[in-house]
């Protein structure tokens, strides 16, 4: 037999609204993949100043990403700008904190910064909690928070369906064992978020400042920094920012001398 299809008015617009949705964000990651490549060749070419630029206008237009702020320092560290090729390898390091390359050109970098600051010794279970801490986004521990759930509510069904009580105590403790690594993952979530909106870090990217103890340029220097290090923004008056080192000493910069991560 045959079957006539009818088109209705309400589903065509939904569908033309949904085609011209996809078309500029399409557009949009097409002519993102040009200038990424683009930038490259300019890299490769060893024209870093033309890289820097190609990226920026990525960044400039909203883009972010490991790819971008990982070639982006790249970039910068071989014009020998090191303040801002650190500052964009800590960015690449927020989007993929277990990414082996940014980590490892970040720590090559560090080694080029003129301040050897020793931070204040710390227990080393907090060092553990530290490590732990850091070794996923917030989306990464909300995504894992998620997986474990599902992962309870599966075991919680397959209890009930158990055919003898060794299963069922099985099942059981299981369910206690997934709680509890579930509410250590909760645990970090709710550390990792609390520390991204109350702790901020910045980069200095002059390569060198002069601290002073209050927000006023004619106030007593406290000590001289250097490009490249990270520190703690604690507060911020008019253009001055409040600084604290690894090691504990407090000051305040000019806020165009730091760059938040």
């Amino acid at each position: 037999m045959f079957k006539q299809k009818y088109y209705y008015p309400g589903l065509i617009i939904i569908s033309l609204l949904s085609i011209c949705a996809v078309l500029p964000e399409s557009i949009l990651a097409q002519n993102v993949d040009e200038k990424m490549k683009q930038a490259g060749e300019y890299y490769r070419n060893g024209e870093f100043d033309k890289a820097i630029e190609t990226y920026m206008q990525l960044e400039n237009k909203g883009y972010e990403g490991t790819s971008l702020y990982f070639n982006l320092a790249n970039a910068y560290y071989r014009v020998g700008k090191l303040g801002l090729a650190i500052l964009y390898y800590e960015r690449a390091l927020k989007f993929s904190p277990s990414d082996e390359d940014v980590m490892h050109n970040l720590a090559f970098a560090n080694l080029s910064t003129v301040d050897r600051i020793q931070p204040l010794p710390t227990f080393f279970l907090f060092e553990w909690w530290e490590t732990l801490l850091t070794s996923f986004t917030v989306n990464g521990w909300t995504y894992l928070a998620y997986t474990i759930f599902l992962i309870l509510i599966i075991f919680i069904v397959v209890y009930f369906f158990a055919k003898t009580i060794f299963q069922q105590k099985l099942i059981l403790f299981s369910v206690l064992g997934i709680l509890v690594v579930l509410f250590v993952i909760i645990s970090l979530l709710v550390v990792k978020i609390n520390r991204e909106e109350t702790l901020v870090s910045g980069i200095v990217i002059e390569q060198s400042v002069t601290v002073k103890t209050s927000p006023d340029i004619k106030s007593t220097d406290a000590f001289v920094i250097h490009e490249g290090i990270k520190v703690n923004l604690e507060d911020k008056i008019d253009n001055w920012v409040k600084i604290k080192l690894a090691d504990g000493k407090v000051g305040w910069i000019e806020d165009n001398a730091v760059e938040k991560i």
